[in-house]
């Protein structure tokens, strides 16, 4: 990730060709300092002290997965975006992507013009090809995933998925996603694996990192140095409360708990991971395997396993991570309710975080912090600890 304090020079928004990036054009300083303002608004129970100095997002090569949407005609594809008509824009030079993305793109371009592959056209929906996703780890392995409309682009890809392998060596995972609906989504429920099961993760430095496993629909931040901020801003605060035990609500593939689960004074920490996504889960137990970390997951939604746990059950700290919705009305109600002394929330969208912070009057904003995990455009990660009056 590069750390230019300039806009970077970006053609396409140069040219009207994507507008993706709205504040490109302002300085990273500028645009920290208005997120930080909105933050300060939404939330205005928060002490001006209490905040943390933001971390920066970087202004180039800092985003560690690219969706590509296919356009243009078989044989000669466009990657990049869609504009209002359905039609494609070539992005192949886009800056934010990581340079180990930026360096395949035009590979991959190459690779589906010789499969001959029609692009999907969303304004006559027709054509088979719809999404490139590609996602880069800290040692520079990608995961390549095609979004295809039906077993006949399945076939095509399977049977060149050998040449594909010589183009990129350094593909980890290599899968195809078929979506045959009609509708604006990323992805579908079924996912065909070509080569591996996951994208090994390795964040932290020293003696002790921590590898996380992305499976092909697994969630990860999309910017790998601010993740790693985040896990060890939610690790410190965990040490300066020391709880005895923890939850992790929410957990996905094991972050949270994991950098959490080792506490600083060496005492023993019993950690439990809550996530719906069996595959998750299953990369969470195998990181902590790897990492001798005694954290312990379980599949299920969070919300029902926190409402059904007895109160001798509940942990002295929990930390929830949900999605841009909130945790919503019953699991706030539920936190507020419980008795449990500290709180840490995760959050991408400050507006549902500010909606669940009024329902848990209790829980105070000990620390805040805002994490700018999406430079150039108006969406952010905010973090916060609470503590209970």
């Amino acid at each position: 990730m590069e750390t230019l304090l300039a806009p970077p020079d970006c053609r396409y928004f140069a040219a009207g060709l994507c507008r993706s990036c709205t504040f490109i054009e302002t300085p990273i300083a500028a645009q920290q300092a208005s997120k930080q303002q909105r933050c300060a608004e939404l939330l205005p129970g928060v002490p001006e002290a209490a905040w943390l100095p933001p971390v920066p997002g970087g202004v180039a090569g800092f985003r560690n997965r690219a969706k590509l949407a296919v356009g243009g005609r078989a044989g000669a594809v466009t990657l990049g975006i869609l504009d209002r008509g359905g039609m494609g824009v070539d992005l192949t030079d886009c800056l934010i992507h990581e340079p180990a993305i930026q360096s395949v793109i035009p590979i991959l371009a190459a690779f589906a013009n010789d499969l001959q592959i029609a692009p999907y056209s969303v304004p006559k929906r027709a054509g088979e090809l719809k999404y490139i996703h590609v996602t880069v780890s800290p040692a520079g392995e990608l995961m390549v995933r095609f979004v295809v409309r039906s077993d006949h682009g399945l076939a095509l890809i399977r049977r060149q998925v050998d040449t594909l392998r010589e183009l990129l060596p350094q593909a980890a995972v290599i899968s195809v996603n078929l979506l045959p609906e009609h509708k604006a989504v990323l992805e579908g429920e079924r996912e065909e694996p070509l080569l591996g099961s996951a994208l090994a993760m390795e964040l932290g430095e020293g003696l002790e990192p921590i590898t996380l496993y992305l499976r092909p629909q697994s969630f990860f931040q999309t910017n790998t140095t601010v993740a790693l901020a985040l896990y060890e801003q939610a690790a410190a605060w965990v040490d300066s409360v020391d709880p005895a035990s923890l939850w992790d609500l929410y957990c996905g593939v094991g972050g949270f708990a994991l950098f959490t689960a080792r506490s600083a004074t060496g005492a023993a920490r019993d950690v439990l991971g809550v996530e719906l996504s069996e595959q998750a889960i299953r990369s969470a137990e195998r990181s902590a395997s790897e990492a001798s970390i005694p954290a312990r997951f379980l599949a299920g939604d969070a919300t029902a396993f926190a409402l059904a746990a007895a109160p001798a059950e509940l942990p002295e700290l929990v930390v929830v991570n949900p999605p841009r919705r909130g945790i919503g009305e019953t699991l706030a109600d539920w936190l507020e309710a419980s008795g449990i002394r500290h709180v840490i929330y995760s959050s991408c969208n400050p507006e549902s975080l500010a909606r669940d912070l009024e329902r848990m009057p209790s829980l105070s904003v000990r620390s805040a912090r805002l994490f700018d995990m999406f430079p150039h455009t108006g969406h952010l990660e905010v973090a916060v600890l609470l503590e209970r009056s």
